[in-house]
C-alpha cells in the first residue's frame, strides 16, 4: 500500500514530462496527492484526460525537439508562475534486439527518444531555475545501462546519468539540485500509446523475452516493480527531505544497480 505525505509539496509547483501514462502519471498523481500544483506534459492528447482526473494542468508538447521543450516550459511557467520541481521522465525502448541488428536510423531514433527530451527540457528550464536560485530536477534514468538487446537506449540512459552528475556540479551554487532514479523493470498497465512497433516475428519476441529474463535475473527481488514504487523514490528525491542529496543516481530496481 502506498503511503503519501499529504502536505509534503504544499505550495510547490511541479512539472512532470511523459505524464500521460506509466511512471510519469504515477509521479504526477503522487505529487498532486501531496499538495503540489502540477503540470503534466506529454505529446499524447490523453494527457488532458489524465490532468483533468488529477485537477492539474496539461501541456501538449513534443520534447524530442528543443522548440517543443521551450514551448512546454514557457506554457508551464504561464500556468504555474514558477517551477520548483521538474521531473524529466520521457523515454523508453522502441526496439528490442541485439545491437548488430539495429539500423542507423533506429539508433538515432532511440537516442532522440530517451536522451534528448531530458537534455532539451533541462536546458529550457535552467534559466528560470537559475534566476529564482532554487529548484530540483529529477531525471528518470534506467538500470538498463547494463543490459542486453537495447544498447542505444542504454547509451541514452548513460547520458542521463552523466548529465545528472555534471549539471549538479554546475548549478549547485544557485541552490539547484539535480538528481536521478535508475528505474528497474516496471510492471505498468498496458500502454495507451505504444512506444514502438513491438515484437512481431518469433525472433523479435525471443529477443524481447531475453530483456525480461535478464531484468528479473539481475534483480535480487526477482520481480518487476510498480509505477507507484518508482514514483515513491522520485518524489522523495524531489522533496525537501532530500535537500542534501544532489548529483546522485538512485537505483530503484530491486537490488539491480545497473
Amino acid at each position: 500500500m502506498t503511503t503519501t505525505h499529504a502536505f509534503r509539496f504544499a505550495g510547490k509547483k511541479a512539472v512532470v514530462t511523459g505524464a500521460a501514462q506509466g511512471i510519469g502519471l504515477a509521479v504526477a498523481r503522487r505529487l498532486a496527492a501531496e499538495s503540489a500544483e502540477v503540470v503534466l506534459v506529454d505529446r499524447s492528447e490523453t494527457v488532458r484526460e489524465a490532468a483533468e482526473d488529477l485537477k492539474a494542468h496539461a501541456v501538449l508538447a513534443d520534447l524530442e525537439t528543443y522548440e517543443g521543450a521551450q514551448s512546454a516550459v514557457a506554457e508551464a511557467l504561464g500556468l504555474l508562475g514558477r517551477i520548483d520541481v521538474l521531473v524529466n521522465n520521457v523515454g523508453g525502448t522502441i526496439w528490442a534486439k541485439p545491437y548488430e541488428h539495429y539500423a542507423p536510423d533506429e539508433i538515432q531514433a532511440e537516442i532522440q527518444r530517451s536522451l534528448f527530451p531530458t537534455l532539451w527540457t533541462a536546458r529550457a528550464a535552467l534559466p528560470h531555475l537559475i534566476a529564482q536560485r532554487s529548484g530540483t530536477v529529477v531525471n528518470v534514468s534506467s538500470i538498463a545501462t547494463r543490459g542486453v538487446h537495447r544498447i542505444p537506449y542504454s547509451a541514452a540512459k548513460g547520458g542521463i546519468n552523466a548529465l545528472t552528475a555534471s549539471l549538479a556540479m554546475e548549478v549547485a551554487p544557485y541552490g539547484i539540485r539535480v538528481v536521478a532514479t535508475a528505474a528497474g523493470g516496471t510492471d505498468a498497465p498496458p500502454r495507451r500509446v505504444a512506444r514502438g512497433p513491438g515484437p512481431r516475428t518469433e525472433q523479435e519476441k525471443a529477443w524481447y523475452e531475453r530483456i525480461v529474463d535478464q531484468t528479473i535475473d539481475s534483480s535480487l527481488m526477482k520481480r518487476y516493480g510498480t509505477p507507484e514504487e518508482q514514483a515513491a523514490a522520485i518524489c522523495f528525491l524531489a522533496s525537501d527531505e532530500a535537500s542534501y542529496i544532489t548529483g546522485t543516481v538512485l537505483p530503484v530496481g530491486g537490488g539491480d544497480l545497473g
